[in-house]
């Protein structure tokens, strides 16, 4: 039997409603394909995560019969998996992320494409530092890089792929405390935005390789190195209207808030605090962005809103929940 797309099944991505019903689990595994990707995508980088959650479930099924459908078919299983793991990153589930990344590695493996490989590479990097796996984080993505740029002239597709693989490793050795191979990864980054820029662009969704987004990448990697100031100097530089997403403008703000409070400056945190939940209200629920709520909190219990921003962003499951009133509780549901 034929068969059908996932959007057919019932899932509607883009246009703002999601419903899987009951009955598609039980029909044959519907087929994967490009539209359903970049809507799972659209989601994910709007900040939609509870939509996302709601379609995911689907589109993993969808992916394990789309790997055994030659290259294309594993190149879009592999898109799947890397979102899977970021999603799962996001939520504080490392293991889940990496089990993830590994499936989208050995899909993008399977696909041939650099592209998709640099993906995942990006994808593993995150669990990888996360659980004392540096060095083998900075290998896959060194290996990356080196096959996208391996020709004399790489395609505009390749240039993007390879300098955001380039940020990753940036961020992954500034994590690790390694000063050097950071700022030489983040300079070949904008070495590869420049030349990225040169390219006519004719994709159907916005640049992520940009001169703000390598700025953006420069506010943690100057954190993370002990250099808080120089951090808020690039955040200051910083036009987080041009980012290209509004999960991409939540982490430029979560970043900044992060550096403000290494200052001691708990008041400009919380005006960051504030334009994360602005961007991407559920990426204010966090744990991570909980707990910078928090530490806001421990230093500022005094700042106007506070209290009322820390109710309005607390898991269902926080305590702090509990100071709702009934008729708020009911009310203050994400959008």
């Amino acid at each position: 039997m034929k068969r059908r797309s996932v959007l057919a099944a019932g899932v509607v991505l883009g246009g703002g409603v999601v419903t899987v019903p009951m009955s598609a689990w039980a029909a044959p595994a519907p087929r994967l394909s490009a539209a359903d990707v970049a809507g799972a995508r659209r989601l994910f980088t709007a900040g939609s995560y509870m939509r996302f959650d709601e379609v995911l479930p689907l589109l993993l099924t969808a992916a394990e019969h789309s790997i055994e459908q030659g290259p294309a078919g594993a190149a879009l299983a592999a898109d799947v998996w890397a979102l899977a793991s970021q999603r799962a990153v996001k939520q504080g589930r490392t293991t889940a992320g990496g089990t993830y990344a590994e499936q989208a590695g050995a899909a993008a493996r399977r696909s041939g494409n650099p592209v998709v490989l640099a993906a995942a590479a990006r994808a593993a990097a995150t669990p990888l530092r996360r659980t004392g796996h540096t060095d083998e984080a900075l290998l896959l993505l060194h290996e990356a890089y080196a096959h996208l740029t391996a020709g004399s002239r790489p395609a505009a597709a390749e240039l993007e792929a390879a300098g955001l693989v380039a940020l990753t490793a940036a961020y992954t050795a500034a994590q690790a405390h390694r000063p050097g191979a950071a700022r030489d990864f983040v300079a070949q980054a904008e070495e590869d935005t420049l030349r990225l820029a040169r390219h006519p662009h004719t994709a159907d969704r916005p640049r992520e390789l940009t001169a703000d987004q390598c700025v953006l990448y420069r506010i943690g990697i100057h954190r993370h190195l002990g250099d808080p100031d120089t951090a808020l100097t690039h955040a200051r530089r910083l036009r987080p209207a041009q980012l290209p997403t509004a999960e991409r403008r939540a982490r430029a703000a979560t970043d900044t808030a992060r550096a403000l409070l290494d200052v001691g400056d708990a008041a400009g945190a919380f005006a960051q605090l504030r334009l994360v939940e602005l961007a991407a209200p559920l990426e204010a629920r966090r744990p991570s962005a909980r707990r910078l709520t928090d530490r806001v909190a421990e230093l500022r219990p005094d700042l106007p809103s506070l209290s009322d921003y820390a109710q309005r962003t607390a898991a269902p499951s926080d305590p702090r929940i509990r100071r709702l009133s009934p008729m708020t509780a009911a009310t203050d549901k994400p959008t």
